[in-house]
C-alpha cells in the first residue's frame, strides 16, 4: 500500500451519506496496492460495520489506520474457518452489519470466503458485494491477451508434479488462464506450463498498481529463461493464452535435444543446462533425465 495517498483524503467522511447499511454481510473489495483505489461505498461500509472479519488483523489494521478508520476486527482465514464462522453466523442473525475482506483485492478469490457465504444462503441472511480492485482481473487486462473467455485457477500446487497434473487438467480449455504464483516458483511454474500447454503467449504482471508495477509478455519458454536469470519480487499474476499459440516440448522432445548435444561433444551436464535454457524446463529435472538417459556414463 502506498502510506503517501493517506493524506490525499477526505477527512471526516464526506465521501458518503453516513447512514449505518442494513444488517447483512458486505463482501467488501480492498486495494492491491494503490490506497486510492478504495471505493466510496468501501470506506461507508467500513466504517460503519459491527464487525469486520478479515485474513490478518494486522493487514487490516494498517489499512483502516491508513484510511483514518476504526473498526472491531475478526480473524477469519483457512485455519479458523470452521471454528470462527458459527460465531459470525450468530452476529448476522442478530441483525449486524458484517464485513468481509481480504489482505487485498476482492474477498472469496482464493480465501475461503465462499463458505461462510455459503451458510448466509441457507439461514437467509442477506449477502452483497461492494466490488473494487481484483488481482486476477488487473492481470488480465494488462496482458495483452483475449479477454472475453478466462477461466482463474489460482494457485498451482508448488511440486513440479502435482502442477503438471493440474496444468493437463487445463490443457484443452479454451480459454486464457489466469493463475496466482509465489515469486520464488515462477521460472518453475512457467518452464511446466510451456512444457504441458505449449509455447503459448503469456504475461507475468507482478506489483500491480505499485510504484513498481511490471508485466512482462511474451512467449512461456521465453519468460521461463527470463525470470530463472532474474526472479522476480513481489506478488505475481501470470496469464496464459488459449490453445493454439505454440506446440508442447514433450519428455521425447527434450531427450532427442539430449542426445543431439552430447553427440555434438557437450558433457551431460552441459548437455541438460543448455536443453533446459532452450525448452524452459527446469535444469534439475532436465538433468537427472539425462543421467537416466546416458546410464552407466558418470561425467559430472
Amino acid at each position: 500500500m502506498e502510506d503517501s495517498v493517506a493524506a490525499d483524503l477526505p477527512e471526516g467522511r464526506p465521501w458518503g451519506r453516513g447512514s449505518k447499511p442494513a444488517g447483512g454481510l458486505y463482501l467488501v473489495a480492498t486495494p492491491i496496492g494503490n490506497l486510492r483505489d478504495i471505493t466510496l461505498r468501501a470506506l461507508d461500509v467500513l466504517a460503519e460495520a459491527d464487525l469486520v472479519a478479515c485474513e490478518d488483523t494486522r493487514v487490516t489494521g494498517r489499512l483502516l489506520q491508513l484510511l483514518g478508520l476504526k473498526a472491531r476486527l475478526t480473524p477469519y482465514h483457512d485455519h479458523n474457518a470452521d471454528k470462527a464462522r458459527p460465531a459470525l453466523i450468530a452476529k448476522l442473525q442478530q441483525g449486524a452489519v458484517v464485513a468481509l475482506v481480504s489482505d487485498a483485492g476482492t474477498p472469496l478469490v482464493s480465501d475461503p470466503g465462499f463458505r461462510l457465504v455459503q451458510a448466509c444462503v441457507e439461514q437467509a441472511i442477506p449477502v452483497t458485494a461492494v466490488p473494487g480492485a481484483s488481482a486476477a482481473l488487473t492481470g488480465l487486462q494488462l496482458s495483452g491477451l483475449p479477454a472475453d473467455r478466462f477461466l482463474f485457477a489460482g494457485f498451482l500446487p508448488s511440486r513440479g508434479a502435482g502442477r503438471r497434473a493440474v496444468l493437463k487438467e487445463l490443457e484443452a480449455s479454451p480459454a486464457t488462464l489466469v493463475f496466482f504464483e509465489s515469486p520464488h516458483r515462477v521460472a518453475e511454474a512457467l518452464a511446466d506450463m510451456a512444457t504441458v500447454l505449449g509455447n503459448r503467449d503469456a504475461a507475468v504482471a507482478r506489483e500491480l498498481t505499485k510504484m513498481h508495477e511490471e508485466v512482462g509478455r511474451g512467449p512461456l519458454f521465453d519468460l521461463a529463461n527470463r525470470y530463472a536469470q532474474t526472479p522476480p519480487r513481489g506478488e505475481v499474476v501470470i496469464v496464459v493464452a488459449p490453445p493454439g499459440t505454440g506446440e508442447a516440448i514433450g519428455v521425447e522432445e527434450i531427450e532427442a535435444r539430449l542426445r543431439a548435444t552430447v553427440a555434438e561433444g557437450s558433457s551431460i551436464k552441459d548437455a541438460a543446462a543448455l536443453v533446459a535454457a532452450e525448452t524452459g524446463h527446469p535444469r534439475r529435472e532436465v538433468y537427472a533425465m539425462a543421467l537416466r538417459l546416458f546410464r552407466g556414463d558418470n561425467e559430472e
